[in-house]
């Protein structure tokens, strides 16, 4: 199988929520046969990784026990790796990476960054597998109370390279490791925005950036209606496809996306223009902050 972590094009990641509360999925693929089929149209569509979860990480979404997360992922995974579709497990806890790794998955998506679980780092390095360390702060009841930043960008810079270097003292190869801000993971949309904007001082770093705003509340927000609601999930596509490539125009290597046809047609017109980079570093940051103006200002205007 091709090492994703050394592709030359922008890596797609398809999301399978096989649960029943996820954000913006829940219960829809949560019997296998729809789950796989799901699996394969994405692969098909263009996704280079299908990310198969088993425990919803919405803000406050209640925990599942391990053997309920084992029994929702593993069937699907099987018959996914049977067909031929190359893998992440989406997952905290290291029983289910190390069974998800045994089933045919080939990456690890990790949401807590390997704080949730001191034994993931062990089943990682033991794999040799790529692990996505994403930046956290508490679990889904938590984080609500967890957006506390002097500045958003420099705070999780330094949180990740604290992951970055547990990992590699746990014995993790450099160069399996990929690094994720967070998006809506103890964060609040100024500071998504924040993010969004300042992407290359994480890839100062030295590592893959996986960006994966899917959906996520804070493009619900920016798109409310007159009277503040803010837009349904399913109708989140455009600004998804929006902000997956100017992640990747700025450096990204990776998005986590559910709609990955659209998103894949987009990348290709991108990659057609000739790939443009996005504007520096300093100008990035100042349209940041005018974008988190903005979008706060109006969110008081209504």
């Amino acid at each position: 199988m091709t090492d994703v972590l050394r592709s030359d094009t922008p890596v797609v990641m398809g999301v399978l929520n096989v649960t029943p509360d996820s954000f913006s999925d829940g219960g829809r693929y949560t019997d296998l046969d729809s789950a796989v089929r799901h699996g394969v149209r994405m692969h098909q569509d263009g996704a280079d990784l299908v990310d198969v979860g088993g425990e919803s990480t919405r803000p406050g979404a209640d925990r599942v026990d391990a053997e309920t997360e084992c029994a929702r992922v593993l069937p699907v995974i099987r018959e996914l790796a049977t067909a031929g579709v190359p893998m992440s497990i989406d997952t905290t806890r290291a029983r289910v990476a190390a069974a998800a790794l045994a089933a045919g998955a080939t990456v690890v998506n990790d949401v807590s960054g390997g704080l949730a679980d001191p034994e993931m780092a062990r089943v990682v390095a033991d794999a040799g597998c790529p692990w996505v360390l994403m930046h956290w702060r508490g679990h889904a009841k938590q984080m609500g109370s967890l957006a506390n930043y002097s500045d958003v960008v420099a705070d999780v810079r330094v949180e990740l390279a604290q992951r970055i270097e547990e990992a590699l003292a746990a014995g993790v190869a450099a160069d399996r490791i990929v690094i994720d801000p967070g998006l809506g993971f103890a964060k609040r949309p100024a500071d998504n925005w924040q993010l969004t904007a300042r992407l290359p001082e994480l890839l100062t770093l030295g590592y893959p950036l996986l960006f994966a705003a899917s959906r996520k509340s804070y493009l619900g927000a920016l798109l409310a209606g007159p009277d503040g609601t803010a837009r349904p999930t399913a109708e989140r596509a455009a600004a998804t496809i929006a902000t997956s490539v100017l992640a990747v125009a700025a450096g990204a290597w990776g998005v986590r996306v559910h709609d990955v046809r659209a998103t894949r047609d987009a990348l290709a017109v991108w990659q057609a223009s000739g790939r443009p980079r996005l504007v520096g570093n300093e100008t990035a940051e100042a349209v940041g902050s005018e974008t988190a103006e903005a979008v706060g200002n109006e969110r008081v205007a209504r």
